[in-house]
């Protein structure tokens, strides 16, 4: 068997986040074609925390800047070393590179942070993005990161787009690795409650997330009194993990604003809504929101951000607007209209099937690492900027690390 070492920025939450949710998939994945995974991570877990026992995964607590880590890499001694988000690449991978020399390095973006951030940055001024905002000291760090690893797993085209010809990122580099979800079946569609037995909308996301809380904000302040006039009796139901005490006093009970903080069933709260709605002013990536809604039958209202690559043009599964009114007049009419509201139902299985196949993905994605790894001393010399890159930060971050070590032994 094969030896995946996951190098985790935290334990996942699948139950929280979408980043959770994507890190089991691959998790997934790889045991299926006979991985043996083992996860380490060096943060402190959560409540929510996935329990690795069930999958037959080892797991390690690790710690920054301490050579034990060292000892227990040699130890597991792996072929194949994933990071999750570029941070724990500029933390862990030079450390790889000299205790695991031959491990192929795989990153895995989740998103660009990078983007995000951009994005971010000019909607709280209210600028247009630019490449000015883009070409940001978090790009020059996740991009060290692109290149000095063997292979990046992109989780959206526009992304993939956007590294291939602004920033002229080798394809040798970068691998296109959407959500993996299962062909969805229609019959389990139809089994979830109807249009008539569904009730009231949601939001949905983890409060960490800085788009969430935006969103949330923003359709208490600017879309649902226009959605309240219109459907008086109906309710907002906001959920997500980790609700602040500044997200708690959002809740008017009288308007039907409803906080209902983390959800334990995704699938019980998607299925028992009529629409969710995700009015997402900024942010990168995919939208794991908007994948459950899909596949649990749940038309959507969101923004152009929030559909980003997510369709491959084709019929959204509810509306794709960033007018405010617009948003509110299209929420009314499809919660309203049941004829709208299944078509929309069947856009969204449409979405799922062609676009976010498991087994079309899969292949692509061992194909690759099969390969790279065949041809690693090949693949290798052709990225010389990686290689560069690398022995810069093993001179840097490698020193400065110890330091940091010898440092700490003395407090």
């Amino acid at each position: 068997m094969k030896n995946l070492l996951i190098i985790g920025f935290v334990w996942p939450e699948p139950n929280s986040t979408a980043a959770g949710s994507r890190m089991l998939q691959l998790i997934e994945l790889f045991q299926k074609n006979g991985f043996t995974v083992t996860f380490v991570c060096t943060a402190s877990k959560s409540k929510n925390s996935f329990e690795f026992g069930e999958l037959n995964i080892k797991t390690f607590d690790i710690h920054l800047n301490d050579s034990s880590f060292d000892l227990l890499v040699k130890k597991i001694n792996p072929e194949f070393v994933l990071f999750d988000r570029f941070l724990t690449e500029e933390q862990f991978g030079w450390r790889i590179a000299e205790n695991c020399p031959e491990a192929i390095r795989i990153l895995d973006t989740e998103d660009l942070h990078f983007l995000r951030h951009a994005r971010q940055v000019a909607y709280k001024n209210n600028d247009i993005v630019t490449l000015n905002h883009i070409k940001n000291d978090l790009a020059k760090r996740e991009i060290s990161s692109i290149y000095r690893c063997d292979l990046t797993l992109i989780i959206s085209k526009f992304e993939m787009k956007l590294l291939r010809k602004t920033f002229k990122i080798d394809k040798s580099l970068l691998i296109y690795m959407p959500f993996l979800m299962n062909k969805i079946n229609l019959e389990t569609i139809s089994s979830y409650p109807t249009f008539l037995n569904r009730k009231h909308f949601i939001s949905i996301g983890n409060f960490k997330h800085e788009p969430n809380l935006n969103s949330v904000q923003y359709l208490k302040e600017v879309i649902w009194p226009l959605i309240h006039e219109k459907l008086p009796e109906v309710q907002l139901h906001v959920y997500g993990a980790y609700a602040t005490e500044k997200v708690l006093q959002l809740q008017n009970k009288k308007e039907g604003f409803i906080i209902k903080g983390w959800a334990e069933s995704t699938e019980h709260v998607f299925t028992n809504a009529r629409v969710c709605l995700a009015p997402l002013q900024f942010g990168a990536g995919l939208k794991g929101k908007l994948i459950d809604a899909m596949q649990y039958g749940t038309p959507s209202i969101t923004t152009n951000i929030g559909a980003e690559a997510m369709h491959n043009k084709l019929a959204w599964n509810g509306f794709i607007t960033d007018d405010p009114y617009e948003i509110a007049l299209k929420s009314v009419e499809l919660y309203t209209n049941e004829k709208l509201w299944k078509k929309a139902q069947q856009h969204g299985v449409e979405i799922i099937d062609v676009c976010y196949s498991k087994e079309k993905y899969k292949k692509k994605l061992f194909n690759k690492i099969e390969y790279i790894q065949k041809n690693s001393s090949e693949h290798r010399l052709k990225n010389f900027i990686g290689a560069m890159l690398l022995h810069h930060t093993i001179q840097s971050t490698k020193y400065m690390s110890k330091w940091i070590e010898e440092k700490n032994k003395l407090l």
